[in-house]
């Protein structure tokens, strides 16, 4: 993996040093207008198509507020947007286009281009509230046929502020992407991808992920900050005959309304051979850290390294579902979680964001992390290694409670077919990890800490087989001979 990434920097350093070295274009030359007011969108896709034609550049917008609508990013043609530079989305819905090929609205779409990018230090304003709403109108109106699911249009029918499909040498680099009306960021079995220094505000409507990554080969993101109403770093799999891979996240921080960093919902190839590292969670609603394997495809060889998560809802779930699988056995394993800390509050971690996560969807008792598969369908070779989990305690059995007897074990449900997140189970009948339906699970000095008592063991094990206990430390005020550790169904547990 490692030869793979050096490579994958090199050809980005290459093609940015190749970048630098074609000629550079002023929008303004080609009629463009930074008013904030006049727009832009074909003057803009003009220029995109003249530099394309004469061997490529870069297409630079000096300061000013230029709006615009869809227009179509080329090969070896890169947009620089100087600082105080701003892309702003028209807010009349019909100023965008809906890509026949990928299926979606979008203010800058690219389709089967190479060495391509966005740099500089300027922004993309999508102004997604006021163009979401203006949509809605027209739906209401009759104007525009969409579901309105949730009395919201389609994801699908929001423009985006980007989306890249199938491109190969890719760079986006140092500039603020914020206010989209749906997903902020799509890359889409693209190759070769380098996001850096980039800065995502993706709060201003639903659906507002900070950037996702879909069926790629070859990325590395790093150095950025994503904030969003929906989740902030994500990674899906959209086609049963394709998978994400060969990815690295470094040194990023992720504020999520939903999780932090997500592989899923969407799940059908799979995600193999991925790198994260130095990631920093805060003001969280859901999970630090999701893998979801619940459309028939694989989770495997995944290192997480380096979590420090306050504020956050739940640190680890993982998950293999039995959702749109087609016949096909979903799989989880092979993957390591080390040097973490998390901080898990009492209180909704997202309250006063403009987009909160739905508190009906909150267990009343904080729920643990958990690792949950299903009968034949397990999850495998999980290692979760120098961890400490902080936990509220406080769960109360008057309130809501699951105990430990067959009966209610048993019947907490396995929800094969619902939409995975780790509140799903509701009540759980541990404070600190709960796993089921897994083989070959390992703890290495990890440390569950409880603020106060709790009525609930720390750990329970349901149906696994093979789980190892080395340095495992369990601290929770007034529990003296309480029993943390309890096994249901289970074999093969060693406590050291």
């Amino acid at each position: 993996m490692m030869k793979q990434i050096k490579i994958l920097i090199l050809g980005a350093g290459l093609l940015a040093c190749g970048l630098l070295r074609a000629a550079d274009y002023d929008v303004r030359a080609f009629g463009a207008v930074g008013d904030g007011v006049f727009l832009n969108s074909r003057t803009i896709q003009h220029a995109i198509d003249h530099i394309h034609a004469h061997g490529g550049g870069r297409l630079v917008f000096y300061p000013g507020t230029y709006v615009t609508g869809s227009f179509y990013l080329k090969s070896n043609v890169t947009l620089h947007l100087e600082e105080g530079a701003t892309l702003l989305g028209s807010v009349n819905p019909w100023d965008y286009v809906k890509d026949p090929v990928v299926g979606w609205k979008a203010m800058i779409f690219a389709v089967r281009q190479e060495n391509i990018g966005i740099t500089g230090k300027g922004i993309i304003d999508g102004r997604g509230f006021t163009t979401a709403n203006n949509l809605l109108k027209y739906i209401h109106k009759g104007l525009f046929d969409d579901p309105l699911k949730y009395d919201r249009p389609s994801e699908t029918n929001r423009p985006e502020n980007i989306y890249f499909r199938e491109c190969t040498r890719v760079i986006i680099q140092d500039i603020t992407l914020k206010d989209p009306a749906s997903w902020n960021q799509t890359y889409d079995q693209c190759r070769d991808v380098l996001v850096e220094r980039i800065r995502t505000d993706s709060k201003s409507y639903w659906n507002n992920d900070g950037i996702d990554i879909v069926d790629c080969d070859g990325v590395v993101i790093r150095d950025s900050y994503f904030d969003a109403a929906d989740d902030a770093i994500c990674f899906k799999s959209h086609a049963d005959d394709a998978i994400c891979r060969n990815v690295t996240v470094d040194n990023c921080t992720a504020r999520s309304s939903a999780s932090a960093l997500k592989f899923g919902t969407a799940s059908r190839g799979g995600f193999v051979n991925f790198k994260v590292t130095n990631l920093t969670c805060y003001d969280t609603y859901r999970s630090a850290i999701t893998f979801a394997a619940v459309d028939g495809g694989r989770i495997e060889d995944i290192l997480v390294d380096g979590v420090r998560s306050v504020n956050t809802g739940n640190v680890i779930y993982l998950r293999i579902g039995n959702r749109r699988n087609s016949g096909r056995t979903p799989v989880l394993r092979n993957v390591t979680i080390r040097n973490v800390y998390a901080e898990v509050p009492f209180n909704k971690p997202d309250a006063g964001y403009s987009y909160e996560g739905p508190v009906e969807d909150n267990p009343r008792n904080i729920s643990p992390a958990s690792i949950v598969g299903l009968p034949g369908m397990r999850i495998e070779n999980v290692t979760l290694e120098n961890i400490e989990m902080v936990y509220p305690g406080r769960g109360d059995s008057l309130y809501a409670k699951v105990g430990l007897t067959d009966r209610e074990l048993d019947a907490i449900p396995e929800m094969e077919q619902s939409y995975p997140e780790f509140s799903q189970f509701k009540e759980l009948p541990a404070w600190g990890l709960y796993v089921r339906h897994a083989d070959g699970i390992r703890l290495r000095n990890v440390t569950f800490r409880a603020q106060e008592g709790d009525y609930r063991p720390a750990v329970v094990l349901d149906d696994v087989h093979g789980a190892t206990f080395d340095g495992v430390s369990i601290r929770e005020p007034g529990a003296r001979d309480k029993k943390q550790i309890f096994p249901y169904k289970s074999s093969n547990i060693n406590i050291r």
